[in-house]
């Protein structure tokens, strides 16, 4: 076998790795499995503590009672302009939701539940630069519902009414948005970035939110605890396998090089493109 054959059979096993796991690694939804709605309502007790109701919230997911819609992988082209690197990633085609199709709930969680999802996956949260790239890339683009701050913004009644307020500007578009096009502007992103860490309590770094403009009404924030989840929150899972002209590697292993780190990140390298998950969780 020549070199060059060689080559060649190396580059397409490697597209045929990754063109395998361009979907959501998750187990099949159950039949029976809840809705939506009446998932959401079975997690709206007042007495329900926010670690219960987190464990309650993986434990759906990880039975797989996740929507069709978002199991097959959307492709972000992130190669840089004026240059001929080829860079692209996978990522959810909207915010991780529970429930069905037909009825489905769009379910804000501290970045620690986030972050055990997106190992469960395979997968990574986004970062600033990839979230402008994806609103960017957006077929759908929704626009912002904020509500005035108060205490109830981080009670599932709230959640479940922001989730029918999105419902109502995505009724013209549902058709295609459940065939899975890409849709961003409805929500805000939990980000990987390098304020993570450094604080002398846990933190959760917000971002986004963007307008009609291409503005993202939320800038880079790092001021909540790691326990705060509101209405606005999104999870925007991105696959963890990439390639780089190419070349197979990990997102992961991307963002804490200095050379490669570029292509994701306007923070350059992120040491730690995770977040800390507490044993509790």
């Amino acid at each position: 076998m020549t070199k060059k054959l060689l080559e060649v059979l190396i580059l397409i096993t490697c597209w045929c790795q990754i063109a395998q796991s361009q979907v959501l690694r998750l187990r099949k939804r159950k039949e029976h499995a809840l809705d939506g709605k009446a998932f959401a309502l079975s997690i709206s007790d007042s007495t329900l503590g926010l670690k219960d109701r987190e464990r309650l919230i993986y434990q759906e997911i990880k039975n797989g009672n996740v929507p069709d819609f978002l199991r097959k992988l959307s492709k972000l082209d992130m190669s840089p302009n004026n240059t001929h690197d080829a860079v692209s990633l996978y990522v959810l085609p909207d915010y991780f939701a529970i429930g069905s199709n037909e009825d489905f709930f769009y379910v804000p969680m501290t970045p620690m539940l986030a972050q055990k999802v997106a190992f469960l996956t395979h997968c990574s949260l986004p970062t600033k630069l990839m979230v402008d790239s994806i609103y960017k890339a957006a077929t759908i683009k929704l626009y912002p519902q904020p509500i005035a701050p108060s205490t109830s913004m981080v009670t599932v009644p709230v959640f479940i009414n922001s989730t029918d307020s999105i419902l109502k500007q995505l009724q013209p578009f549902i058709v295609e948005h459940n065939k899975g096009l890409l849709t961003a502007g409805n929500k805000k992103d939990i980000i990987l970035s390098n304020k993570i860490y450094g604080a002398l309590t846990p933190r959760v770094v917000i971002y986004g939110w963007h307008k009609p403009d291409g503005k993202a009404i939320q800038p880079v924030y790092n001021k909540h605890l790691n326990t705060w989840a509101d209405y606005s929150h999104g999870i925007r899972l991105i696959q963890d396998k990439i390639l780089i002209n190419n070349k197979k590697t990990r997102l992961k292993r991307a963002l804490k090089n200095r050379k490669l780190s570029k292509y994701f990140s306007d923070e350059g390298v992120i040491k730690k493109p995770y977040y800390p998950v507490n044993s509790s969780y």
